[in-house]
C-alpha cells in the first residue's frame, strides 16, 4: 500500500518570526490563533484566485446570456467566494482565541467547536457557492478521516491498494445517476457531464473540436 503523506507540515523557524522579541516568545494567545495568525491566513485574495478563473472558465462554457450578464455572475461568484472565506477565517481564528483566553489553555475541542460554529454561520446557506466548497472538503475529510482510522488502528491496513476499486465504485455510480438520477447531482456537473457525453454526439464542424462542441437547435 502507498504510504500516506503526511498530514501535518512542520512549522516554520523561530527565525522566520517577526515583531517584538517579548511578544515573539510570550504571545498573548497561542501562535495559531494569535492576532498575526489573522493577517497571514487565506484571506479575500485567497478566495479570488481560486473562483475567478474557475467561474470564468465555467461561466463562458455553459452559461447563456449576454456578455455584461456572463461577467457580472464571474464577479458575483468571485465576490460571494472570498467574502466567505474571509469571514470564516475571521470567525474561525476569533473564536479559538476567545476559547483559549477563558479556559487558560488550548484544547482539541476548540478547533472544531470553532469551526462548527463559523461553518453555520458563514456557509449555512444553501447555494451554489457553498454547496461547492462543502463538498469539495467532504471528499477530502472522508479520505482524511480514512487515513485516521488506519493510523489509529480503528480498522486494519489494507493488503492492497484500494485506490483502484476505490475509483472504479466512484465513476460507476457518477455515470449511472447521471444517465438515470440525473436530477440528484450538482447542477454544474450535470453541465460538464452533459457537454463531455451528450453534446459530443453530434458533430457539426471543426470548431467543436478545436472551439466549443455544444448541440444546436435544428431550423
Amino acid at each position: 500500500m502507498r504510504n500516506f503523506p503526511s498530514l501535518l507540515s512542520k512549522s516554520a523557524s523561530p527565525s522566520h518570526r517577526t515583531g517584538p522579541p517579548a511578544l515573539t516568545q510570550n504571545p498573548p494567545f497561542p501562535q495559531h490563533v494569535s492576532p498575526p495568525g489573522l493577517q497571514h491566513g487565506p484571506h479575500f485574495h485567497y478566495g479570488a484566485k481560486i473562483r475567478a478563473p474557475h467561474a470564468l472558465v465555467m461561466t463562458f462554457l455553459f452559461r447563456n446570456g449576454s456578455l455584461q450578464e456572463k461577467l457580472w455572475a464571474i464577479l458575483q461568484a468571485t465576490y460571494i467566494h472570498s467574502w466567505n472565506l474571509a469571514r470564516f477565517v475571521f470567525t474561525y481564528k476569533g473564536l479559538r482565541a476567545l476559547q483559549s483566553y477563558i479556559q487558560g489553555k488550548t484544547y482539541p475541542a476548540h478547533a472544531f467547536l470553532a469551526a462548527f460554529l463559523g461553518g453555520i454561520l458563514v456557509f449555512g446557506e444553501n447555494n451554489n457557492i457553498n454547496s461547492q466548497i462543502n463538498m469539495y472538503l467532504l471528499s477530502r475529510v472522508l479520505f482524511a478521516l480514512s487515513r485516521l482510522a488506519v493510523e489509529k488502528g480503528y480498522i486494519p491496513e489494507p493488503r492492497w491498494d484500494p485506490f483502484p476499486l476505490l475509483t472504479a465504485v466512484v465513476w460507476g455510480l457518477v455515470l449511472w445517476l447521471f444517465e438515470y438520477h440525473r436530477s440528484t447531482l450538482q447542477p454544474s456537473l450535470q453541465s460538464s457531464m452533459t457537454y463531455l457525453y451528450e453534446d459530443s454526439n453530434v458533430w457539426h464542424d471543426i470548431s467543436d473540436f478545436l472551439i466549443y462542441n455544444k448541440s444546436r437547435p435544428s431550423n
